[in-house]
């Protein structure tokens, strides 16, 4: 049973960045927070993965900027932000399970060091946030690798979650029947070092950001620590 508060008499109108990298609990976490919150929830790592299955659709190598560019400038791209029942859709058909397979794992890194993917995904990102709140839409709990530094720099909190890169493996190894820990350990120190070294947005903690360390934390005492922060108005 979740330990964490219901949603809050008074509506939460900001926007709480979670940044980490892969296996840090970023998801469980956001989506939690959203639903403690009565908040929207946004998985931007989706809205990659999404346009990386097209990209392998269409037959494009993901290390072809121009053609990754191209499939970009079509494909239609749309999340939920119920972090109940979040979901994301290319061009109509829904992609959830599809963009979590190991052929989009491998080659998310790769489509989303293309600058132009940055650059559109980021501005698709910012029209789903809104205005902190102030557009009508709600507060929200955006997720991602460059959120509290890039996309929404002006967040209430931002938080960079992390842990040991030995739990991070476990916990996706967990997530995948028959999944090989070692193998699994060392696509995401592959990962790790292509998110943090690509020009365009790098994995990045924001200097204002509260740092987490998940590995031996449990997702309610995440949770809990992230809406102390909050209900004390604290502003990293």
């Amino acid at each position: 049973m979740s330990s964490h508060p219901a949603s809050p008499a008074v509506p939460f109108t900001g926007v709480v960045a979670v940044d980490g990298p892969s296996g840090s609990g970023k998801s469980t976490v956001s989506r939690r927070l959203a639903t403690a919150l009565g908040a929207r929830y946004l998985d931007t790592g989706a809205m990659y993965r999404a346009l990386t299955w097209a990209v392998l659709e269409a037959g494009v190598d993901p290390q072809d900027g121009k053609g990754v560019a191209a499939v970009l400038a079509t494909a239609v791209i749309d999340l939920t932000t119920d972090p109940l029942a979040p979901g994301v859709s290319v061009d109509g058909q829904a992609v959830d399970a599809e963009i979590r397979g190991p052929e989009v794992t491998a080659a998310v890194s790769a489509v989303s060091a293309v600058p132009a993917v940055r650059a559109a995904l980021v501005a698709q990102q910012r029209e789903i946030i809104g205005d902190g709140g102030n557009t009508g839409a709600g507060g929200i709990v955006v997720e991602g690798r460059d959120i509290g530094s890039v996309v929404a720099p002006d967040a209430v909190l931002k938080v960079f979650l992390t842990a040991s890169a030995e739990a991070r493996a476990e916990r996706r190894s967990a997530e995948v029947p028959g999944a090989d820990v070692a193998a699994t350990h060392a696509d995401l120190i592959r990962r790790d070092t292509l998110d943090s070294t690509r020009k365009a947005s790098p994995l990045l903690q924001a200097e204002d950001a509260v740092v987490l360390d998940s590995t031996a934390l449990g997702i309610d005492e995440v949770v809990s620590r992230l809406l102390g922060l909050l209900a004390a108005g604290v502003r990293p």
